[in-house]
């Protein structure tokens, strides 16, 4: 029987699961912006609480199962950026947030690859952030762990070592806008759907990775992740 398809469809980006032989497929990656007071500060912005500001990348912009990331084309200025992501298991628009934690599957370790100086030009000019942020493989991503072996991690260390040592530390306690109210925005922006990921902002102390460089993400009650520059 022939294909339906003209060309052939894409293969499913997935991330494995804690405990389960299972993947989670990923549909779209929703990014929060400066939602940590000390790296809005450390990017030259007030932390004061507005209304949250969010950007996408790919799904097959995911680099998983410990995997190498290729450092980029075009960019000399390339940051890491580590987050809890947050897994949506069932969808739903304008969420209320207290009912926002019964949409999420599980949570991960992520990390939101920047080019930074690509990222700056788009700023200067108005432009979208597209070319910093949304590049092939700028968002490695560990193991998803389901609620049910982690429950709702609201506070814990979020940390990033590079070759050892300490580049980021911070706590989720310090989330400028937390996780229920964080889905209840976005859900009125955009339906949210099974497989969307929200990475879900970033501690102070981002900085620029070079060819070479092994990145070990954490987040308190969370498997770890674990990538190499190359």
């Amino acid at each position: 029987m022939s294909s339906p398809f003209v060309i052939e469809p894409p293969v499913v980006t997935s991330l494995p699961v804690t405990g389960d032989t299972r993947r989670f497929a990923v549909n779209r990656i929703y990014c929060v912006g400066r939602n940590y007071a000390d790296h809005a500060r450390e990017m030259g912005h007030d932390p004061d609480r507005e209304p949250p500001f969010f950007f996408m990348k790919p799904a097959n912009s995911i680099v998983t199962d410990g995997k190498d990331m290729a450092y980029p084309q075009l960019s000399n200025d390339v940051h890491h950026e580590i987050e809890m992501v947050v897994a949506i298991g069932k969808g739903g628009a304008n969420i209320a947030a207290d009912k926002a934690l019964d949409h999420v599957y599980g949570y991960g370790v992520g990390l939101d690859m920047t080019r930074r100086d690509l990222q700056g030009e788009a700023k200067k000019m108005g432009r979208p952030w597209d070319t910093g942020k949304a590049f092939d493989q700028s968002a490695p991503c560990g193991e998803i762990t389901p609620v049910t072996k982690c429950g709702h991690p609201s506070k814990g260390a979020v940390k990033l070592l590079v070759n050892g040592e300490v580049r980021q530390e911070g706590d989720l306690n310090q989330l400028i806008w937390n996780v229920p109210d964080t889905i209840a925005y976005l859900s009125t922006l955009f339906t949210l759907e099974p497989g969307d990921l929200i990475y879900s902002g970033t501690p102070a102390g981002v900085g620029p990775v070079k060819k070479g460089d092994v990145l070990e993400g954490s987040v308190e009650g969370l498997v770890n992740l674990k990538t190499k520059i190359v």
